[in-house]
């Protein structure tokens, strides 16, 4: 393959978002829309990468990280314009050019190779245009072309009745070898209903010039559809999900009510794994084998090992660690912990900046008091260890190998193995006073009457 470089305009104002978030880093599945399109991007090897950007430079300076060059578009004056800005960041780049935008995020590394592939073919043409039939044209620019030959392209707006009756649209996406790419641009004008310039002119005038223009379809419409508002937002995000669940029981796990649980990008599930109703992945989690996740829980920068067992009702955060056959219950929170295998913690517990052995067993109600106000604490449980309910374990600390704290303790100090640790107020029995106190009540009460 030549040397291919990547245009992503991000220019637009996303007014229709009404948010103080740029647009392109809105996120669907846990990552921002612009990452999905990089990871896409990335899979091309580019040499080079320019960002088109307006409003919210600052946003996608601090996104990017020094990943791709910044170019600015002020005023904006159409798509046009937009690329045109990349020139001096491109400078001597003598590759092939691929013309993508932040808001549509889900084109395939597959299809962009599509588009240089076409654009590398023996007829070389000028330009390559990425097309899509939808299901409603809307307000789409239209390809007309005759095969994959492009005869001519109109925006809607400027489209005639006939034109408008063409179902192939323009997604917006081009291929285009540098060494033309800029001189086509000098050449557009904006004699046009918006008085702007408009990228796909580029494509008329190479027509004009004689030289070929070619399109290529792609099957999903879906995967160049653009997001400009919340509602379009969530419909990429239904839209993204459901395939996600798809793969998943494709994969060999088994979703209850597929509906119901939501996937991150990243979300890693193995076989035979069960996830019932109403489950959240946030980003990070790894699933291995066999796992069990039931109804309600919520895990992110979680790692689960063969076996385990989890909820309902729990939450993993980041740095929870489960190792083989570790089983946690209902209402129980781990975070920066790990629960050794076959240790259990089943109900009412949080285990914060923890480390559980393996057999341990975590009483109801425990909870690792990790936070002094200014620093975290580190609680070491050791194997076959048993916490009896609500303990308090006050950080930091070490609970010993088959050691055992007594139901209701607060634990400050380190227990050693096999010991048993009480910390409780000596019981005060005082025969006959409640008896007395319902007495002298009942009486008082019958006196205010």
């Amino acid at each position: 393959m030549r040397p291919v470089a990547a245009i992503i305009l991000a220019a637009g104002k996303g007014t229709r978002m009404k948010s103080q978030r740029h647009k392109v880093l809105h996120p669907v599945a846990g990552r921002p829309m612009l990452e999905h399109l990089l990871a896409s991007v990335g899979e091309l090897a580019p040499e080079r990468m320019v960002v088109v950007v307006g409003d919210g430079r600052d946003q996608l300076e601090a996104q990017l990280g020094g990943r791709a060059e910044l170019a600015v578009q002020d005023p904006q004056l159409g798509t046009g314009h937009a690329v045109r800005q990349a020139e001096g960041a491109l400078g001597a780049f003598a590759g092939d050019v691929l013309i993508l935008y932040g808001d549509v995020p889900f084109v395939e590394a597959a299809t962009m190779r599509a588009m240089l592939d076409r654009l590398n073919a023996e007829d070389a043409p000028a330009v390559v245009v990425l097309g899509f039939e939808p299901e409603d044209t809307l307000q789409y620019g239209r390809i007309i072309a005759d095969g994959d030959r492009i005869l001519r392209m109109v925006e809607h707006k400027d489209a005639t009745e006939e034109e408008r009756g063409c179902r192939l649209c323009n997604s917006g996406l081009m291929a285009v070898r540098a060494a033309d790419l800029f001189g086509l641009l000098a050449r557009v004008d904006n004699r046009n209903s918006q008085g702007e310039y408009y990228l796909v002119d580029i494509v008329n005038i190479a027509n004009a010039d004689g030289r070929a223009c070619a399109v290529v379809v792609t099957d999903d419409p879906d995967e160049v559809a653009g997001i400009n508002s919340r509602s379009e937002l969530a419909e990429a995000e239904s839209r993204w999900q459901a395939r996600r669940r798809a793969r998943a029981m494709a994969d060999g796990a088994t979703l209850i009510a597929p509906e119901t649980v939501f996937f991150s990008w990243d979300t890693e599930l193995g076989r035979d794994v069960t996830v019932e109703p109403n489950v959240v992945f946030g980003p990070g989690v790894t699933v291995a084998d066999g796992v069990v996740i039931h109804a309600f829980c919520h895990l992110e920068g979680a790692s689960l090992s063969t076996g385990v067992e989890v909820g309902p009702f729990a939450r993993l955060r980041p740095g929870a660690v489960l190792r083989e056959g570790a089983k946690i219950g209902n209402f129980v929170e781990m975070k920066q912990a790990v629960l050794g295998p076959g240790a259990k913690a089943n109900h009412l517990t949080y285990l914060g900046d923890a480390e559980v052995g393996a057999g341990a067993n975590i009483g109801a109600g425990t909870i690792t008091c990790n936070y002094d106000g200014y620093f975290k604490h580190r609680t070491v449980i050791g194997e076959r260890a048993f916490i009896g309910s609500n303990s308090a374990l006050i950080a930091p600390v070490r609970i010993g190998a088959d050691a055992i704290v007594a139901a209701g303790s607060a634990v400050s100090r380190d227990v050693d193995d096999g010991e048993l640790r009480m910390v409780r107020a000596e019981q005060l029995v005082k025969p006959g006073w409640a008896d007395r106190f319902h007495d002298a009540m009942k009486k008082k009460k019958a006196e205010k009457r």
